[in-house]
């Protein structure tokens, strides 16, 4: 069963600056955990917070495992970013032991947006059309909270029919479309202050 909207931080296990890595996986992200608040507000992210730290993560990547390296990139670039992004990449940051969906869920509950990494992969994983169809359960209509970022090299008639009445990020280009994706997540932050 999903958790609920009013989860608070304190139902996820606490990360500290000091946890090593999950083995295998490296991140390019700076030694301070990004789930971390900065200290200012420190102990401020139960009912009291608001905006940007009124949940876990800034974004939740959605990929399937064949496409591990590529999510590992685009959350390399968005946590690297001057706005150091807060990102869940499930194999990284899922607490061991944890129920797959229910960490799913809770990936979902605690973050701002959503990015779908739509690659032929993903298309082919019915995990990740549950992945998909859980981003949209939680965020209905909501715009600008689940962002698509389409692989270079999928045709457009590949688009996921679920999905056909949302803009999605090309990603063609010098940049797999990363940048746009990170200034949609900055505009969904902007939006909630």
């Amino acid at each position: 069963m999903p958790v609920s909207q009013e989860t608070t931080p304190s139902d996820a296990p606490p990360r500290s600056s000091d946890d090593p890595p999950s083995p295998g996986l490296s991140t390019a992200a700076s030694a301070e955990s990004p789930a971390t608040p900065p200290p200012a507000q420190e102990g401020a992210s139960g009912s009291s917070s608001s905006g940007r730290w009124s949940r876990d993560y800034d974004v939740c990547v959605c990929h399937s495992e064949e496409d591990l390296a590529a999510a590992q990139e685009l959350v390399a670039y968005l946590e690297d970013s001057p706005a150091s992004l807060r990102c869940f990449l499930q194999l990284r940051d899922s607490a061991p032991g944890g129920a797959i969906v229910s960490e799913l869920c809770r990936a979902l509950d605690g973050s701002h947006c959503r990015v779908l990494l739509i690659t032929p992969g993903f298309l082919r994983d019915p995990w990740c059309r549950y992945q998909m169809l859980q981003a949209l359960s939680h965020a209905p209509g909501s715009e600008g909270r689940t962002i698509p970022l389409l692989a270079a090299g999928l045709a457009r008639t590949a688009y996921p029919a679920e999905l056909r009445f949302m803009y999605f990020v090309d990603g063609r280009g010098p940049d797999q479309g990363f940048r746009q994706v990170k200034e949609a997540i900055l505009r969904y932050l902007q939006n909630l202050s």
